[in-house]
């Protein structure tokens, strides 16, 4: 896996995490060696020189979510209505903290631009897949994180409900609780992705 490209501004003092709570802070170049290729069932980002560890946000049980929307940006591609890409788990930094979407959209700019190793582009719409596993505190500190880089829309599904919470609006402080036929929107940022909750949820037909 290439390098992720370097944090855009000098890292703020070390924070306590609920997952590494007494760890001494490690630099960027010391997480990229031990963690940024690191093949196995979790996810590692780097936050204020803290190593976060959380389970990837879609297993195997939620890639039909990952499915339906990867087929829905296509349907819209093939139609001329977005461009770029919808790409999942990215090593990308929101200012000092390096995260790692479970999707988002890039411009085609943006991919040509982070081909640089010293690029930084923040994408500017996220999607998360909320697991039973995942920590409150741990996925409001990473919404606050997309909200300081200045990321315009952010979802967060939550499978076990079967429910979106789609942030808009300025710093992201408009959210929308949505579940069965409501739209969830990626306006303004892409404007043209606008799927019901029920088509996220949708279990694929046997062929």
């Amino acid at each position: 896996m290439p390098a992720a490209t370097a944090p855009h501004t000098t890292a703020s003092p070390a924070v306590q995490t609920e997952e590494v709570k007494t760890a001494p802070p490690i630099t960027w170049e010391v997480f990229q060696r031990r963690y940024l290729s690191k093949e196995n069932s979790f996810k590692y980002e780097w936050v204020n020189g803290q190593v976060e560890k959380s389970p990837r946000g879609m297993d195997k049980s939620q890639l039909y979510i990952q499915a339906n929307l990867l087929d829905f940006f296509f349907k819209l591609k093939a139609q001329k209505k977005v461009t770029g890409k919808l790409i999942s788990e990215p090593d990308l930094f929101f200012l000092t903290s390096h995260r790692r979407p479970d999707l988002c959209w890039l411009t085609n700019a943006q991919i040509t631009a982070l081909a640089n190793p010293g690029a930084y582009e923040v994408p500017a719409f996220v999607i998360e897949v909320i697991s039973p596993n995942d920590h409150l505190v741990r996925v409001r500190r990473k919404l606050n994180d997309y909200r300081n880089a200045g990321v315009q829309v952010a979802w967060l599904i939550f499978p076990g409900s079967r429910q979106v919470e789609v942030f808009a609006g300025e710093r992201l402080d408009r959210m929308a609780l949505l579940e069965g036929e409501q739209v969830c929107s990626a306006a303004p940022a892409l404007p043209a992705f606008e799927i019901s909750v029920d088509a996220i949820f949708q279990l694929p037909v046997a062929e």
